[in-house]
């Protein structure tokens, strides 16, 4: 596995890393256990050193799998969480205030079973709490040792700016992939000017661009793409030809949708890093081969004509979710 450092802050991880939600929270029934470490272990195995986690995922036994899975592997990984909501609840309102930051932080390193947060992702914007307090706070746990690196999600440039003028922000994770480009517009040109590194969720589509979900796919009800606009029997149908180029290009590369996906990220800038997620070893196996994959100018290109023919259809969430993404 090659190694990357996403941005200027010292840190170095495996140019995939693993995003580790989907064993607990969000695609459906949780993962049992010993399974969920053994794909984690495996991941390790295959030169993955970066696992990405928050206390609402679950909310918490997502990182208490994290800690267990990597407790052996400690100083050979990065680990990064999240702080964000009420009460670690998702569903509840965002709850940023220097108290509740520290609180969280105490919490994770125990659920974590380490002594320090590697990376400290403020998940969503509060705009109820000045930026420059958060960063405040958390530049307060990197002097005691608690937290090594400070990171924001979903964050606007603006937002960036600010928290960035009182403690260096490390990396950036918000959605990027070849459904959802609007990161090129600002924000990835800010990461660039300050020497911050981007963290892309969802690179696959939430799966919709590996092509093994279509029009006829049935979720399971607890699956929180059953309420995501872009994932509406209808708008599966339309956004269908993206994964019809996704498949010709794989098919002329010997490659499969999903490592042309993530290969295609990796070719945007050397300091992106993406989590593709998965619970299965197989799809674990296939992620982690996107890394050996290194498209051409002329592979980019034909990609990109491709693409401006394609128009994507559906709002990537819910209206009541939206409302967090920091504009």
């Amino acid at each position: 596995m090659q190694m990357r450092k996403p941005g200027n802050s010292g840190l170095e991880v495996s140019a995939i890393g693993l995003g580790c939600m989907g064993l607990s929270f969000g695609y459906g029934p949780a993962t049992e256990k010993s399974e969920g470490i053994k794909l984690i272990r495996s991941a390790f195995d295959q030169g993955v050193t970066f696992f990405d986690t928050a206390e609402c995922y679950g909310p918490f036994v997502n990182e208490e799998l994290v800690g267990e899975a990597l407790v052996p592997f400690r100083d050979q990984v990065v680990i990064a969480t999240k702080f964000g909501f009420q009460d670690g609840d998702s569903t509840k309102p965002l709850d940023c205030r220097p108290e509740r930051i520290r609180a969280v932080a105490e919490a994770s390193l125990k659920r974590l079973k380490t002594d320090r947060i590697d990376l400290f992702y403020q998940h969503r914007v509060d705009p109820g709490v000045p930026v420059e307090d958060v960063a405040g706070t958390v530049r307060d746990l990197i002097q005691e040792g608690k937290v090594k690196h400070f990171g924001m999600s979903e964050a606007s440039a603006q937002s960036i700016r600010r928290a960035h003028a009182v403690q260096p922000v490390a990396v950036l994770q918000s959605e990027y992939s070849l459904w959802w480009r609007e990161p090129e517009q600002k924000v990835l040109p800010t990461l660039e000017e300050l020497g911050i590194g981007f963290v892309p969720f969802s690179p696959l589509g939430k799966g919709f661009l590996t092509g093994a979900i279509d029009a006829t796919t049935a979720f399971d009800k607890t699956d929180f793409r059953n309420v995501v606009p872009r994932f509406s029997e209808e708008n599966r149908k339309a956004n269908a030809g993206l994964v019809d180029v996704l498949g010709k290009i794989a098919t002329d590369r010997d490659a499969t949708r999903a490592q042309i996906a993530l290969a295609w990220l990796l070719a945007q800038k050397p300091w992106i890093v993406p989590i593709p997620g998965t619970t299965k070893l197989h799809r674990l196996n296939e992620n982690v081969g996107a890394a050996a994959i290194d498209l051409s100018a002329d592979d980019l290109a034909a990609i990109e004509v491709a693409l401006h023919q394609i128009t994507v259809v559906g709002e990537r969430y819910p209206a009541h979710m939206q409302q967090r993404i920091d504009r």
